[in-house]
């Protein structure tokens, strides 16, 4: 009779497990701290355009503005990657599930619920976060 050996050199052990744990626990916080750098840069901008534009032009010009800033602060930051064209052209791809739920949300919350056109985009951006950060991890982690 043969004894059963199994190979569990491919399994993480429990100190490993806890390291990416803690690893992802950390990219949510940084991706966090970002996050409200960006949207008050979005804001900023967004209040500083709107007197000047009808609300969705200044909310999109305002989005486009904070992406980019978002794009350097994920992969200095957050991620600790490289900034690449590739990344940088790819990066946009991304936020648009964030554009979406953000603009139907404040569409939604302007048009349909009466809510202020100055609050209604921080209400709608609230919903996106977590799309975005799995988003932005699988693209910016990414090897290209």
């Amino acid at each position: 009779m043969t004894a059963v050996t199994t190979d569990t050199s491919s399994e993480p052990t429990a100190t490993e497990r806890s390291r990416v744990g803690r690893k992802d626990l950390w990219q949510i916080i940084k991706f966090g701290m970002v996050g409200g750098v960006n949207t008050a840069t979005f804001y900023g901008c967004y209040l500083l355009l709107h007197p000047h534009m009808p609300y969705f032009l200044a909310y999109t010009l305002a989005f486009v503005i904070s992406m980019v800033g978002s794009f350097f602060m994920n992969t200095y930051f957050t991620y600790r990657t490289k900034p690449t064209w590739a990344k940088f052209v790819r990066f946009p791809l991304t936020n648009v599930t964030n554009y979406v739920i953000t603009s139907v949300g404040t569409v939604v919350l302007v048009s349909g619920c009466g809510m202020s056109d100055k609050i209604a985009p921080l209400v709608a951006a609230l919903a996106a976060i977590p799309f975005t950060f799995v988003l932005s991890r699988k693209i910016l982690t990414r090897t290209a």
